[in-house]
C-alpha cells in the first residue's frame, strides 16, 4: 500500500512497516509501497517490536512511524565502521 492509504485505514496509530518497494533519492529513501507489519499503542511497544524483528532478519527494510505524518521524509544513513559478530 502506499503510505496515503495506509494513513487512511489506520488513523491516528503508531506502526510498524516494511519497505515492500523503495529507491533512493538524492540522499533520501523514497518508499513507494508500504507494508504494516504492526499496529501499536505507543511508540515504545512500536520500537520494541522493531527492535526484535530487526535482530531477527536484519535484512528486512522495516521503520516505525505515526499515521500523523502526512509525508514521509526518512534521511539515508552512511554507517562508517566494522559491527561485531553476534
Amino acid at each position: 500500500m502506499e503510505w496515503q492509504e495506509i494513513r487512511a485505514h489506520y488513523p491516528q496509530q503508531w506502526l510498524l512497516v516494511e519497505a515492500i518497494k523503495a529507491r533512493s533519492e538524492a540522499s533520501k529513501r523514497v518508499l513507494e509501497q508500504l507494508a504494516v507489519v504492526g499496529t501499536f499503542p505507543d511508540s515504545t511497544a512500536a520500537l520494541k517490536s522493531y527492535q526484535q524483528l530487526h535482530h531477527e532478519a536484519p535484512e528486512r527494510e522495516l521503520y516505525v512511524f505515526h499515521t500523523s505524518r502526512e509525508l514521509l521524509d526518512v534521511t539515508e544513513r552512511n554507517w562508517l565502521g566494522v559491527r561485531g559478530s553476534q
